[in-house]
């Protein structure tokens, strides 16, 4: 007799715990779909860095023009600073929208999908940071660009020897989550990241009123209102992991936050309301953040300044 039928969204699922020692499960992007938000991507990078070549020949003048009388120089020049174009709009596209709060280019945004830490040893959360984000984006030029170039000027017939290996180095790259149970790039494995679906379950509104104002509890008719110092002790990070315990309700995971954040800002609440706390403290916090963000200021973990 066979083993019983697991869902397919159950086998991608993974628990991992922060450094708070608090349990987050994510359940990981299908191939399907990281496919799908990269030819999104590369759609919207194609159209915007089109668009600016032919702005930018406009501007010139017209030297880009192919024909014998057109400056060669003027032609060679504008051939460089297009292939500049193109990197820096590459590059800085997916590390800029990957780099802010919501960790998703608009593609990956399109199909639900977001990239996130996996930390030491893929098991425990931890905050992307810059160094992961670059480092998983610029292996994607080996992983893609460098072979498929290799492929376009290789020469044919007897000496495509340098064809056949850029065939073969594009397809190991292209072949290499079909080899893991993450569906990890190469470029993941080196960055320590994994892409995840992004929670769909939307918050109360109340958890994002103007200045984080919440009504009494439901269940003990408390008001939650902390000082600044109290909110001053964390940052995005942790606003991020307590939005996903809120969105997740697990009871277990909301009662280890509420314990870690007591324990944090010397709070002794008492027990039988902890999700009423944690939403006053996540509009409370999300508040302040964006407030200092208006002004400059940003406090990417608990460890910031």
């Amino acid at each position: 007799m066979t083993g019983a039928f697991v869902p397919f969204d159950l086998k991608r699922r993974r628990e991992v715990v922060t450094p708070e020692g608090i349990a987050l499960t994510f359940v990981v992007a299908t191939r399907g779909a990281r496919f799908g938000a990269f030819v999104l991507d590369y759609l919207i990078l194609s159209v915007a860095t089109v668009t600016a070549v032919l702005l930018l020949e406009w501007m010139i003048g017209g030297a880009s023009t192919v024909d014998d009388k057109s400056p060669g120089g003027a032609r060679e020049f504008l051939r460089v600073i297009e292939m500049l174009v193109w990197f820096l709009a590459w590059n800085g596209y997916f590390m800029a929208f990957e780099l802010g709060p919501r960790g998703a280019t608009p593609g990956k945004r399109a199909v639900g999908i977001r990239v996130a830490a996996r930390g030491e040893g893929g098991d425990g959360a931890a905050r992307l940071t810059a160094e992961a984000v670059i480092a998983r984006n610029l292996l994607r030029d080996i992983e893609l660009f460098l072979p498929l170039i290799l492929l376009l000027v290789a020469p044919t017939g007897e000496t495509g020897s340098a064809g056949f290996a850029g065939a073969l180095w594009f397809l190991v790259f292209m072949l290499f989550p079909f080899f893991n149970r993450d569906a990890l790039r190469a470029g993941d494995v080196v960055a320590g990241t994994w892409v995840v679906e992004a929670p769909k379950a939307k918050l109360p509104d109340t958890l994002s009123t103007e200045g984080g104002a919440r009504g009494p509890s439901a269940v003990t008719g408390a008001s939650y209102r902390f000082s600044e110092k109290e909110l001053a002790v964390y940052g995005e990070y942790e606003l991020q992991t307590l939005e996903r315990v809120l969105r997740e309700g697990r009871p277990e995971a909301i009662a280890s936050v509420h314990e870690a954040i007591c324990r944090k800002i010397g709070w002794n609440p008492g027990a039988g309301d902890e999700r009423a706390f944690l939403e006053a403290y996540y509009a409370q916090l999300r508040a302040r953040l964006e407030g200092g963000m208006r002004f400059g200021k940003r406090k990417a973990d608990k460890f910031s300044g």
